[in-house]
């Protein structure tokens, strides 16, 4: 006898069904997994057989061919266990599924019959809805995640003999309630802590209601790296639509959990600058997503700059720009999302302090020239916002002044900003400024004659490219959002030309 049992299956961050095909027959006692089964899923036979003896069933003494289709594609990882269990006692007539025909399972089982979680459950959900799936059998722990793919009926399991009382009618299970946001606080440093450098905290605002990237530049102990800390304080809310993408990637990691299975606040990721270009963009020998996927909707913050593997920055030009990663292999293409904030910090120099009033810098001209070649031009074009971060005084570190803004005062401006822009660009358009088109930069950044005046003459004598013309416009734009202005005046432009990078970069 063959039984069909509907799964899931995990490519990339993409959900797919997947059928287990149970089938008994005469012969010698043997079980055999087919369908391109990684070691996890070919170890499944013992999880199994285990499983269904410690659950009180009888274990088949015949020939069991278990196909995993669509048999071209790799499956891996312990999802299958519990479809292949329901596909074995069905088969044997030990488990009722004519009431299931629209069910899909998932799920890895303990020797003893418990059921433990899995990872890329919300990926798996949306997939079965899409598939006209209506009900999902899950991992009890892995429930408050697979409900919120709306409009499936989630059966949390904890264990075999539960789920066959449930088939059977003895005792159904009750399907999970929805899982409901809740209010997390706003916790960590704040902008208040931070003595001085008000261009940098404005310009650290900014970016974060425009979602521009930005780079700061400034020698040891100016303050770059604790005010990066500070900006997931002010940044703006996730929407419900960001906060399910960033979930994905992070039930694909395993980094999800039952008391908190979505995402609630932007991720912020500081990579080592040791990274490899596989940490960085993703890859394996089993694909899985990186550090600029796991910033998805968030930040992504690389301290000292300069100090990372060439090859593992130039992975980032095309993210950049297309908002995904695309990952080719020899058995495919993954792609994976990556529309996040880059946020950079770095020293003018190698020894750190070039140009410092103290005179401290030992490096030669050609030290320092070949320090900063490590970046190069494409990547620093597609930065946003350049902006220089000096050393305080000690009068400013010292002195008694009022304390600066709180995060939260600046957050409310930004979320403020950045409710201007989702009006104006509506729930099909770009999330932010940094994200318009020609389109939108045609419709959205119309300049009157003295901004005109001003770019042209902007253009000329910075030497600006296409790509740093629509930059300048795109910041120009968030500006005169923070300000409540409806176009763009002079001082809009005048204030985003100031993040142009400096010289010394440009050179």
């Amino acid at each position: 006898m063959v039984c069909n049992v509907t799964s899931l299956g995990l490519y990339g961050v993409a959900g797919y069904p997947v059928s287990a095909e149970c089938a008994l027959s005469g012969g010698l006692p043997a079980f055999d997994v087919v369908g391109l089964p990684d070691a996890a899923v070919k170890e499944a036979r013992e999880r199994v057989r285990s499983a269904i003896k410690s659950s009180g069933f009888d274990f088949p003494v015949s020939r069991i061919t278990v196909n995993l289709a669509p048999a071209g594609r790799r499956k891996a990882g312990t999802v299958y266990d519990l479809p292949i269990l329901v596909g074995i006692l069905t088969a044997g007539g030990q488990l009722p599924l004519e009431r299931e025909r629209d069910s899909a399972f998932l799920g890895e089982l303990s020797l003893d019959g418990r059921l433990r979680p899995v990872p890329g459950v919300l990926p798996m959900a949306v997939a079965a809805r899409r598939a006209g799936i209506t009900r999902l059998f899950v991992p009890a722990d892995n429930a408050p995640e697979a409900t919120l793919a709306d409009g499936l009926e989630v059966i949390p399991v904890r264990t075999v003999e539960e789920l066959a009382a449930h088939l059977t009618g003895e005792a159904p299970i009750s399907p999970a309630p929805a899982w409901r946001k809740e209010a997390v606080p706003i916790q960590g440093p704040d902008f208040s802590e931070v003595k001085g450098q008000e261009h940098a905290k404005r310009a650290l605002e900014v970016a974060a209601a425009g979602g521009h990237h930005i780079l700061m530049t400034g020698s040891p102990g100016s303050g770059k790296s604790m005010m990066a800390k500070r900006l997931p304080g002010i940044l703006p809310d996730l929407t419900r639509a960001e906060a399910l993408a960033c979930t994905e990637v992070y039930s694909v990691m395993g980094l999800t959990s039952k008391e908190h299975p979505m995402v609630a606040r932007r991720p912020f990721r500081s990579p080592h600058h040791t990274i490899s270009a596989a940490g960085m963009a993703g890859g394996g020998p089993v694909p899985r997503p990186g550090e600029i996927s796991l910033a998805h909707n968030g930040v992504l913050f690389l301290d000292e700059l300069p100090e990372f593997h060439s090859d593992v920055l130039e992975v980032l030009r095309q993210p950049l720009e297309d908002g995904q990663a695309q990952i080719s292999r020899v058995s495919g293409s993954v792609t994976y999302p990556s529309r996040f904030m880059l946020v950079c910090a770095m020293n003018p120099c190698k020894c750190g302090w070039y140009g410092h009033p103290s005179g401290r810098c030992s490096c030669t001209e050609q030290a320092v020239r070949r320090y900063l070649s490590r970046l190069s031009g494409p990547l620093l074009d597609r930065i946003d916002i350049c902006v220089d971060v000096p050393s305080l005084g000690y009068d400013e570190l010292s002195g008694n002044a009022s304390p600066a803004e709180s995060s939260e005062v600046i957050r409310a401006r930004v979320n403020a900003a950045r409710a201007v822009q989702t009006a104006r660009y509506g729930p099909d358009g770009p999330a932010c400024n940094a994200q318009m088109g020609p389109r939108e930069l045609r419709d959205y950044t119309k300049l009157d004659g003295g901004c005109r005046e001003l770019i042209r003459g902007a253009y000329q004598r910075l030497g600006l490219t296409a790509r740093g013309y629509d930059r300048i416009l795109r910041v120009a734009r968030t500006i005169a959002d923070l300000d409540g202005a409806e176009n763009i005046a002079v001082h809009h432009l005048a204030e985003a030309l100031q993040y142009r990078p400096p010289e010394h970069l440009r050179a």
